[in-house]
């Protein structure tokens, strides 16, 4: 799995929320969804949980080389609605 192909969905996927483009945002995620199903075991560990975890900017960060601390994510059913 290249990190380029999951960078440049989540680009999409940002913009997408940024431009209110709900095709755009739903075909990005339903992606990396599929991309985390099928490459888990070949995707860093930080990455694969930001991407489980739906930390879209901080998986983005991450591919950018941007130090992001773990242990900041918010326990999984903790958004607010």
């Amino acid at each position: 799995m290249r990190d380029s192909e999951i960078k440049e969905h989540l680009i999409a996927l940002l913009g997408g929320i940024k431009n209110p483009d709900a095709a755009s945002v739903a075909a990005a995620m339903e992606k990396l969804d599929e991309i985390l199903a099928a490459h888990r075991a070949e995707l860093h560990p930080q990455l694969a949980h930001f991407l489980e975890r739906r930390s879209y900017a901080k998986a983005l960060d991450f591919l950018g080389g941007v130090d992001v601390p773990s242990g900041k994510c918010a326990p999984k059913g903790s958004r607010s609605p």
